[in-house]
């Protein structure tokens, strides 16, 4: 299986018109914790680069995605992308890969860079999350750390792509009642900010990868 060609495919498919908030509103939760987006506070808020990882695994494509554990500060408990804060002077794109390499032992040398998305704010935490999409042409060997992550998530990107998946239930938040969509893999549920990045992702790559999953 050619990936490379996989990798051009999405790299051009990232780097051309991207549907941004538009996509990122599908998978938002009803109401959200805030209204604010991100061309209102890209000033203001703190600033962190996410890294949205693809690699081949048993000849089909795959993510990579992280459980945080209940000792990090912000979303514990939830389903992240591996990522993080911005050093001072240091841009998403650095950071991204350096939190990749700090968090699961990934080394950026064996990162292709594709592209990135359309930053998203995230009201809770105040963060704009900045996603960068990199290639690996193999999978990843993991050194997790544990203070971090609870548990590596390696998702089919075809599971992802399948509506089936991708589901709304009403859970109790903050005491109140709010409408939540998620991706459902397996016992894992991949909501808020991870499931708006991914929405914008899969609009992007479908219409290029459809018939090559």
């Amino acid at each position: 299986m050619n990936w490379e060609n996989k990798a051009s495919l999405i790299k051009k498919a990232v780097n051309s018109t991207r549907p941004g908030l538009r996509s990122q509103l599908t998978m938002a939760p009803e109401p959200r914790p805030g209204h604010k987006v991100y061309s209102e506070v890209k000033g203001q808020c703190k600033k962190a680069g996410i890294m949205i990882l693809f690699f081949p695994k048993k000849n089909q494509l795959h993510l990579i995605l992280t459980l945080r554990t209940a000792l990090v500060q912000y979303h514990p408990n939830q389903i992240s992308f591996p990522g993080g804060q911005c050093d001072p002077k240091e841009n998403p794109l650095d950071a991204a890969l350096r939190e990749t390499e700090e968090e699961l032992g990934i080394e950026s040398t064996g990162i292709k860079i594709l592209g990135q998305l359309t930053p998203l704010y995230i009201p809770p935490s105040d963060y704009c999350v900045y996603p960068v999409v990199g290639f690996m042409n193999q999978q990843p060997e993991y050194v997790p750390r544990t203070k971090e992550v609870a548990e590596v998530i390696e998702i089919p990107v075809s599971h992802l792509m399948d509506d089936r998946n991708s589901i709304i239930e009403t859970w109790e938040l903050n005491e109140r009642e709010v409408k939540v969509p998620f991706y459902l893999f397996d016992h894992q549920k991949i909501w808020g900010a991870t499931a708006m990045v991914l929405a914008e992702l899969l609009d992007i790559i479908r219409p290029v990868l459809k018939n090559q999953l």
